[in-house]
């Protein structure tokens, strides 16, 4: 059982509690070790960055499906609605 702390300065931090098997205690002593850093220190540092990245995955996603709304494609160019395409009566 190893307990996590943030590393980084802010004062909005909390303490949390994991179960971890012996074997698995043992292979991220050695990890952290090996990175400089400690257990609490590694696992801040994972989790830190797995949150950035999926806050930047929701944005990109959000940004996305509003230009998917508004009629643009990923290329940013209107494009033509099929409907339009094949309407005969402007063919004539």
């Amino acid at each position: 059982m190893a307990t996590a702390t943030s590393t980084s300065p802010k004062a909005d931090t909390q303490n949390i509690t994991l179960r971890l098997s012996v074997e698995t205690l043992q292979k991220v002593r050695v990890l952290a070790a090996h990175r400089g850093t400690s257990i609490s220190g590694l696992i801040t540092q994972q989790i830190e960055e797995m949150v950035k990245v999926d806050d930047a995955y929701e944005r990109a996603r959000t940004r996305e499906l509003a230009r998917l709304r508004s009629g643009q494609g990923f290329d940013g160019i209107e494009h033509v609605k099929r409907e339009d395409l094949y309407d005969r009566k402007n063919f004539r």
